[in-house]
């Protein structure tokens, strides 16, 4: 891959505040035209990475070059190039949809036309044409993040950044913004998102980076992470809880227990032949089961996983 096709270069990014090292050695690359997820627990890392790649903080070592623009020399025309959508809302409640947007172009030093033209195609993209002229006051959760990413993108950036987007919504919100995410890349928007909620990365990175005590301890697409915690697994909740110990030597390999939900689980190879022999196992052995599963291991147990490992 050469260097055309990457948006974001990070190399060897180190920044301390004080006797805390917030960052240190962060690689990072990020391909044009994609979705780079970042996960990562409170004090990974995560917010300060954002800030240095959007020229809010400057690093203590390091290179960091977005757009083909290095970060610490050029930081004005890197601004030009980026959108940042924070994890705090930078809109005036008071204000309607559309005077925020054209308040946001004035500010991007558009004319009055533009600023006014360009506010109408942004809620027309996040569909907010409708209540466009309501007070911000009175959006939902998620039309409010809509009208703030739609807010980062009056200059037409190339990246965005993301910082983790939708804390504090409800589900319907989240699903709106992560609709919205989705089309912003597939007009060509590059996205780096950070998060803590581990579905979102799921269902939006094409690779992500899982971050821990300032460094990358590993990265690759969703289902790449979920392998390096040993592939499928098999759920069995029981009916009876006593027989816990029981139905646990049944299952092949090392097998998690939860008494709070009555089930044990474990990591299998092939998914049709350990459900079937799971099952036989269970009724020859005169354990009832109330439901028995076969699923990937989700993005939580990755991370649980990974954490583990380099606390090892």
């Amino acid at each position: 891959m050469s260097d055309r096709d990457l948006a974001i270069v990070v190399e060897g990014l180190r920044k301390k505040y004080k006797d805390k090292q917030a960052l240190d050695g962060l690689d990072l690359t990020v391909r044009a035209g994609t979705v780079q997820g970042i996960l990562g627990p409170n004090g990974a890392g995560k917010t300060t990475a954002v800030r240095i790649m959007s020229t809010l903080l400057r690093a203590d070592e390091g290179r960091v070059e977005v757009a083909g623009i290095d970060v610490r020399t050029r930081a004005d025309d890197v601004r030009s190039q980026i959108g940042l959508l924070g994890q705090n809302a930078a809109v005036d409640e008071e204000l309607s949809g559309r005077q925020n947007l054209e308040m946001f172009g004035r500010l991007y030093h558009l004319g009055a036309r533009r600023a006014g033209a360009r506010a109408d195609e942004l809620l027309e993209q996040f569909g907010l044409t409708e209540t466009g002229t309501k007070a911000v006051k009175q959006y939902s959760g998620g039309m409010r993040r809509r009208l703030d990413l739609a807010a980062s993108l009056i200059s037409r950036p190339q990246v965005l950044f993301l910082d983790e987007p939708t804390t504090g919504l409800d589900p319907r919100g989240r699903t709106e913004v992560w609709n919205a995410v989705r089309s912003l890349v597939g007009g060509g928007t590059t996205v780096l998102l950070t998060t803590q909620y581990l579905e979102e990365a799921d269902q939006l990175a094409d690779q992500i980076a899982v971050i821990n005590r300032g460094q990358v301890i590993a990265e690759g697409t969703a289902d790449e992470l979920k392998t390096k915690t040993g592939g499928d697994r098999i759920d069995v909740i029981l009916h009876d809880v006593a027989q816990l110990e029981r139905a646990a030597s049944l299952l092949p390999g090392a097998v998690d227990k939860d008494e709070d939900r009555r089930m044990v689980s474990a990591s299998i190879s092939n998914r049709m032949a350990a459900l079937t022999e799971t099952v036989r196992a269970l009724q020859e052995a005169g354990i009832e089961a109330e439901d028995i599963a076969v699923r990937r291991p989700t993005l939580d147990e990755v991370f649980m996983h990974l954490t583990k490992e380099e606390a090892a």
